[in-house]
């Protein structure tokens, strides 16, 4: 067994675990190794927004970021999903990942005018961008053998970590943590630049996306997965996505992830943007929803043990004023961090 942090982002602590150094976690889980000399991943979410059908230069543009993820210093991986938000909009997301910050700022200045620049009739566009330090963030799986989101742009997997299965295994996890709070500092604030919007949030801003996949299940599996657990799932990523702003949550996306052909596949995930970890820590560990959540989980794991062939993982971050960037044209205005400047 070892630490979920890395050796070389180990360092003395003035902040202490909440686990004793003996203890031994009830089943296996596993985290992203990066390679030593990368100091920084770069998360990417590039968002289109419509009502009802498509409109006809919808399709252009998500080939166009498509073939931009594909060019010059393009990312080492991107993903693309779907959801309905709480307007009744559709959202189409892709998010793409780097580990070299070059090769993304030298991507993302035509990238981001080509996405935002222009406007275009029944179409709302955005960028969400982080660009943290990997002191900053951490992740967590429960299979080694199939990684998702930053964790494919990663040297591998870890073997099976001491710091998951308690309250505070998430924060135990960020390397960050072990002299470092965390907390938030200022409000966030809306920029006008012409038709774009900016927010500016604030420090340690706190972004997780924690995913589901039920491909590999096989049919009395699935049915209980779909039937006993995604409904709770869905009831909680509701709950966050429409009244999330009151425990600290300032907006929730539960999306669908899309195949190469635009075709749903069967993996979803959660992202959200949180005004800290604490508060995404008290949701976690105290809230009705999340408790219900982790209530079927639990149930669901129990009854098939070993067997179980649902995988789960998830990302968290928290990000320093200076690694964030939003970006909004013709957008709702609970899109996005829009939403944080509207409950401020």
């Amino acid at each position: 067994m070892e630490s979920a942090i890395p050796a070389h982002l180990k360092t003395a602590r003035s902040r202490h675990r909440r686990v004793p150094d003996d203890y031994h976690p009830p089943y296996p889980s596993f985290v992203a190794r990066h390679k030593p000399d990368v100091t920084r991943v770069v998360m990417a979410y590039f968002g289109l927004q419509y009502r009802g059908q498509a409109p006809a230069g919808a399709s252009s543009s998500l080939g166009d970021i498509a073939a931009r993820f594909a060019g010059a210093h393009a990312p080492s991986h991107w993903d693309r999903a779907h959801y309905v938000d709480q307007a009744g909009f559709s959202n189409v997301v892709s998010v793409a990942y780097w580990d070299d910050v070059a090769k993304f700022d030298a991507w993302f200045a035509p990238a981001r005018e080509a996405w935002t620049g222009d406007g275009e009739e029944g179409v709302g566009r955005y960028i969400e961008v982080l660009r943290p330090a990997v002191a900053r963030y951490e992740t967590l799986f429960s299979s080694p053998d199939r990684a998702e989101g930053v964790a494919v742009i990663a040297e591998g997997m870890s073997d099976e970590v001491q710091e998951h299965a308690y309250w505070g295994g998430m924060r135990d996890r960020i390397p960050l943590s072990q002299t470092d709070e965390m907390a938030p500092g200022g409000n966030p604030t809306l920029r006008r630049d012409g038709a774009r919007l900016r927010v500016v949030a604030h420090d340690n801003l706190c972004l997780i996306r924690s995913g589901q996949d039920w491909s590999d299940t096989e049919a009395a599996e699935r049915k209980l997965y779909l039937e006993e657990v995604e409904p709770v799932l869905r009831e909680g990523m509701d709950f966050l996505r429409d009244d999330g702003r009151g425990i600290g949550c300032y907006a929730n996306r539960y999306m669908r992830v899309l195949g190469a052909d635009g075709v749903p596949t069967e993996k979803s995930y959660g992202q959200s943007w949180w005004r800290s970890l604490a508060a995404l820590e008290r949701w976690a560990e105290s809230h009705p929803t999340h408790v219900r959540i982790f209530g079927a989980a639990m149930k669901y794991l129990s009854t098939l043990g070993p067997a179980a062939k649902l995988r789960l993982y998830h990302e968290v971050t928290v990000a320093a004023a200076g690694e964030q960037f939003f970006e909004y044209r013709d957008c709702h205005p609970r899109t996005g961090m829009l939403a944080a400047v509207a409950a401020t």
